[in-house]
C-alpha cells in the first residue's frame, strides 16, 4: 500500500502492549500502520482490545510497551454521542473544541464551517436535546472536525442509531475521507459486517493484537460464515 505524503503513515504502532489494574492484559504486541487518509475498519470479538486501542491512540491511556506514533491529531467519537455532548445548543457544544484566543468572528465562521461540513447547516442555535440520534452523531463529529483533528476514531459510532441514521453517518464519514481537499483519516470500530463495503482496509483483531489489512468484501466474506453459525 502506498504510504501518506511525505512517506509517513498515517499512524504507526509498534509492538503495544497494555494491561489493565486488574492484569488483565488488553493489547499484546499489536503492530500496524495507517497508510494514508481514508475510511480503515477494525472488527473483532467483545473484549479483543479494540476500544482500549482507540483510547491509546487518543491519548486518553498511555500503553504499557512499545511505540505509538501519531502525525495527524486525533479525535475520539464515542458509541453515544449523548456522553461527550455537553452544551445545550449545537454551536456552543462545537465551541468546546475551538482554542480560547480565537476572536468571536473566526470562532462563529469556524463553527458554522463545521456545522455545514456534517450536514447540519443552519443548526447553530438548535437545541441539542430536539435532535435525533443521527444528528446528534454528525455534531460530534463537527466538534471533533472544529479541532483541527485529522484522525477520527470511532468506536461503533452506529450502534445506538436506526437504519437511516447509520447510512447518513457512514456516507458522511466516507465522504470526509475522500474528498478532494484535506481529507481525513478514520478508524472505525463495527461489529456490522454491511459496513465492511464502504472502508478501503479492514482488519480482524483477536487477543489484542491486529491482521493484516484486506479489502473490506475479503474479510466480510471471511467472517459472514462465522457469524451465521454463531447466530
Amino acid at each position: 500500500m502506498a504510504e501518506a505524503a511525505g512517506g509517513q503513515p498515517a499512524l504507526l504502532a509498534d509492538r503495544l502492549g497494555f494491561t489493565w489494574p486488574t492484569g488483565h492484559r488488553a493489547l499484546n504486541h499489536c503492530s500496524f500502520s495507517i497508510p494514508r487518509p481514508g475510511l480503515w475498519m477494525l472488527v473483532g470479538g467483545n473484549g479483543c482490545g479494540k476500544s482500549t486501542l482507540l483510547r491509546l491512540i487518543a491519548g486518553l491511556l498511555e500503553p504499557s510497551e512499545g511505540q505509538l506514533q501519531r502525525p495527524l491529531k486525533p479525535a475520539l467519537v464515542f458509541q453515544n454521542p449523548d456522553h461527550q455532548l455537553l452544551l445545550p445548543s449545537c454551536g456552543s457544544d462545537i465551541e468546546l473544541s475551538l482554542p480560547s484566543h480565537l476572536p468571536s468572528s473566526e470562532r462563529l465562521e469556524r463553527v458554522t464551517h463545521a456545522l455545514q461540513q456534517v450536514g447540519l447547516g443552519g443548526f447553530r442555535q438548535r437545541p441539542i436535546h430536539s435532535l435525533s440520534g443521527g444528528q446528534k452523531q454528525r455534531l460530534a463529529i463537527a466538534g471533533a472536525l472544529a479541532s483541527d483533528a485529522q484522525l477520527l476514531l470511532l468506536d461503533e459510532p452506529t450502534a445506538l442509531l436506526d437504519e437511516t441514521s447509520q447510512q447518513e453517518v457512514i456516507n458522511l464519514i466516507h465522504q470526509l475521507c475522500h474528498r478532494g481537499e484535506q481529507p481525513i483519516t478514520a478508524l472505525w470500530i463495527t461489529h456490522r459486517l454491511e459496513e465492511l463495503n464502504w472502508c478501503d482496509g479492514a482488519a480482524l483483531m483477536e487477543r489484542g493484537s491486529i491482521g493484516p489489512w484486506q479489502a473490506g468484501t475479503t474479510l466480510q466474506n471471511q467472517l459472514r460464515p462465522l457469524a451465521t453459525r454463531k447466530g
